[in-house]
């Protein structure tokens, strides 16, 4: 018979896409602290427990999404579901990774608006967590990327960059700037056992991805003026804001609220409120759009913001990945990649600093918390969840002391 391998190939295909949408639903519920942390979050559970990617095509990944706008730890975990199983693969990921996150501030919306959390003891916990989980990725990548005096050197000036001129065009720039002196630097370096990132989606299709993204962005405003729906004026306005911000979720605020608060579907209360609100939940920031979305146009608006502020990301990445394999294993390629992959480690590591280490260790007592937070993923090996669980603990004994 004819109808079993491809049965079974199949059933292999959608286990696959199963185990994705499990393990991505677990980062979604106990991803706190912000786009660097999740990279950190994802390391550990992708990249150290699973392994679905090696350091370098995960470190190539995150250098890709730093690239493109819109959320960036959604494109890096949108991208290891499409490495992992394709179109489906990416979908899962994302789903399972924002879905949590997009109804509890969904629900917030509806119980919990005006509600003081963001000073509350488990909150200041979970802060201490992401400081943990990001010291853990910095030092796992660091030891890989940055092996000899000019990597570090790299690493250094990134991180001395990013602190010193804090804005989303400065990374970027220290990825130029990191790829032009990885280019000079390794320009005769023939490579080290650079691996293949396998993409199932066709160049073809990837490029009406891309044509796709950039159509919607210019046609929507044109839509918006033309046929005057609630609807399709809300889905322009989130796209618009996902598909043109660099830096990740905190920088889309700004623009969210130019939206919202100006056109009167979103009062200057309610929105911060909701931002307060959105501090205390998981997974990605830009969910903080479902909150707006249900605000202006009840369950409806929450569903067609959500998808708008991330279908940008969805679609640049889908159509980034497969040129991007052939571009990352080119000779004269990878030479900069090196440079790119130094500057990651040095950029995360200034956001260990400012927002992270700023906001969380604020007295001795935060300092020991981390440690001993850091202590439990590094040398207890503990699941990343049960390390949240017990930050957030920690977090309400210090309140108390």
């Amino acid at each position: 018979m004819k109808s079993g391998p491809p049965t079974t190939k199949k059933s292999g295909k959608a286990s696959t896409v199963w185990e994705i949408l499990r393990v991505s639903t677990k980062l979604g519920l106990t991803s706190f602290g912000g786009p660097i942390a999740h990279l950190g979050y994802f390391h550990e559970e992708y990249i150290r427990r699973r392994k679905w990617m090696d350091e370098k095509s995960y470190a190539d990944l995150v250098a890709l999404c730093q690239f493109l706008p819109g959320p960036a730890s959604s494109q890096v975990g949108i991208g290891i579901g499409i490495v992992r199983a394709g179109l489906l693969g990416g979908f899962a990921a994302w789903l399972g990774f924002t879905l949590p996150s997009a109804i509890a501030l969904i629900l917030f919306a509806a119980v919990l608006q005006g509600s003081d959390i963001a000073n509350a003891g488990w909150i200041h916990g979970l802060k201490i967590v992401a400081a943990a989980i990001v010291a853990h990725a910095v030092l796992g990548m660091g030891q890989k990327l940055t092996p000899d005096r000019d990597r570090v050197t790299i690493a250094v000036a990134a991180t001395a960059a990013a602190l010193l001129w804090p804005s989303a065009f400065t990374q970027v720039g220290i990825i130029l700037a990191a790829s032009l002196l990885g280019l000079w630097f390794y320009k005769k370096n023939p490579g080290e056992g650079s691996s293949s990132i396998q993409i199932s989606v066709g160049k073809p299709f990837a490029a009406g991805c891309l044509v796709f993204f950039f159509s919607l962005l210019l046609a929507l405003p044109i839509l918006r003026q033309t046929l005057n729906l609630q609807w399709i004026a809300l889905f322009d306005s989130f796209y618009r804001s996902g598909a043109l911000v660099f830096g990740g979720g905190h920088v889309l605020l700004p623009l969210l609220e130019r939206e919202v608060v100006p056109t009167g579907w979103v009062s200057q209360e309610d929105f911060l409120a909701g931002y307060g609100a959105a501090q205390a939940v998981p997974g990605p920031l830009s969910t903080f759009a479902g909150y707006l979305g249900a605000m202006s146009g009840g369950i409806a608006g929450a569903v067609i913001a959500t998808i708008a502020i991330f279908l940008p990301a969805f679609l640049l990445v889908v159509g980034a990945l497969p040129f991007w394999n052939g571009l990352r294993s080119h000779p004269k390629v990878h030479g900069a990649l090196v440079g790119v992959n130094a500057a990651v480690v040095g950029i995360l590591l200034a956001a260990l600093y400012d927002p992270l280490w700023t906001t969380a260790i604020l007295a001795p007592v935060d300092f020991a918390l981390a440690l001993i937070l850091f202590v439990m993923l590094v040398f207890w090996k503990l699941p990343p969840w049960v390390v949240v669980i017990a930050g957030a603990l920690g977090g309400v004994i210090i309140g108390y002391v």
